[in-house]
């Protein structure tokens, strides 16, 4: 079961147009919107934290569409769909955004795109992790950390779930990417951070201890690192991890260097100590890029 917030006609000054002229000058906007979110004590407690609050949804909508400048209206759709599922609880939205003075010959109403979304089906790109996407029921809710994050693929995804995540890498380009996809999704709760993880192949990079709730590992294997990231776990938090078994390399020669390979069960051995909440080795659909791949996937949390 379900309740529902709409809201018909929320106007703004927005900047929305295909030629740099029309962008320039603000035009009026329009959204109607309908948020779908499970059924909850609202009416009992006669509380609105326990309801979807439409005033702060409205003020949202007004802030991101009128600060954001873009070429299309299904763009800004986009953007206002991925913040509202970002920030509020919603299981899914209908958006009706359209130009009330559209500057088109002949037009005497408004033009504009609908679109209708759900959390389930909203696709990010570039796209999580499969494991991830699995096992998200299970992840604690907080602070996470995305080790050798790349283009963030799986950092933006568990940004728009509400976590507070920090991505690392060492490719600053890659970091730059994250970091636009996060403010275009308006994900002030994502942050990256350069850091070679391997800059002293005789010290491991330090962690915080106890800081995280959450940390993903996904194809980046340094065995070094596996203490520290253990010793930064939360009591309670968990460790999702993902990459390469000697199979893939044995069967298809990827990664070249087998040293980049787990072999059968080396991943348990690395995080002895951990208690194993889902363990799996074998060829896996959706892994890493369109091909299946050969993987060790885990699933581990620290004694709470």
């Amino acid at each position: 079961m379900s309740e529902r917030v709409i809201i018909e006609r929320l106007e703004f000054q927005g900047h929305c147009g295909t030629t740099a002229a029309e962008r320039r000058v603000a035009q009026p906007i329009g959204v109607d919107l309908e948020l779908e979110y499970p059924l909850g004590p609202a009416a009992e407690t006669d509380n609105i934290e326990r309801a979807v609050d439409y005033a702060k949804v409205a003020e949202r909508v007004i802030e991101v569409g009128g600060a954001q400048e873009c070429c299309l209206l299904e763009t800004l759709a986009e953007r206002l769909s991925g913040m509202l599922f970002a920030e509020f609880p919603v299981s899914r939205i209908s958006l009706w955004v359209r130009k009330l003075v559209p500057p088109v010959t002949g037009v005497r109403g408004s033009v504009g795109v609908r679109l209708d979304r759900t959390r389930a089906t909203q696709i990010m790109e570039p796209r999580p992790s499969r494991f991830l996407v699995e096992q998200l029921p299970r992840l604690p809710k907080g602070t996470a950390l995305d080790v050798a994050t790349g283009r963030g693929r799986n950092a933006l995804y568990l940004a728009a779930q509400g976590y507070a995540v920090e991505g690392l890498d060492r490719d600053e380009q890659a970091l730059a990417e994250v970091a636009g996809a996060a403010r275009q999704r308006n994900l002030t709760n994502l942050v990256v951070r350069r850091l070679d993880l391997e800059a002293d192949p005789d010290q491991p990079p330090s962690f915080p201890k106890e800081r995280y709730e959450v940390i993903l590992g996904f194809f980046y294997l340094h065995r070094p690192l596996f203490p520290p990231l253990l010793q930064a776990l939360k009591p309670g938090g968990v460790l999702l991890y993902e990459t390469f078994l000697i199979d893939n390399h044995l069967r298809r020669q990827h990664p070249r260097r087998r040293e980049f390979c787990l072999s059968h069960n080396e991943l348990l051995r690395l995080t002895t100590g951990l208690r194993v909440l889902h363990y799996d080795e074998g060829e896996h659909e959706g892994a890493h890029g369109d091909a299946p791949a050969f993987t060790a996937r885990l699933l581990a949390q620290r004694e709470p």
